[in-house]
């Protein structure tokens, strides 16, 4: 007599337990990161670190396009922040003082 299972046995346990087991992890399906996204009060930038969670439902070879559309959309609202007019210099109390005339001194 055998101390080991036959073999039919543990198929049907096999099955049994995959039936009844939660979905396994797959690592080669996507899944989110579920990084959490602080948001910064800029409209723009915010927008963008949103569409980062896109990435997340995307194969790994999707996530190039997501991040280049990101990082293109940060430069744009950064060109827009150095584009916008700062607040108006007040002016200035005092007018510069005309510079005396130049005297060269002969030796």
């Amino acid at each position: 007599m055998s101390d080991s299972v036959p073999e039919t046995e543990i198929r049907q346990d096999s099955v049994q337990e995959a039936v009844e087991a939660p979905e396994a992890y797959d690592p080669a399906v996507p899944a989110p990161l579920n990084v959490p996204r602080t948001p910064t009060g800029n409209a723009d930038v915010d927008a963008q670190l949103a569409r980062l969670a896109d990435a997340d439902h995307l194969a790994t070879d999707g996530h190039v396009e997501v991040y280049e559309d990101v990082h293109g959309g940060l430069r744009d609202a950064l060109t827009a922040l150095d584009a916008r007019p700062g607040p108006p210099v007040p002016p200035t109390s005092y007018q510069k003082a005309p510079s005396p005339p130049y005297h060269q001194s002969r030796s």
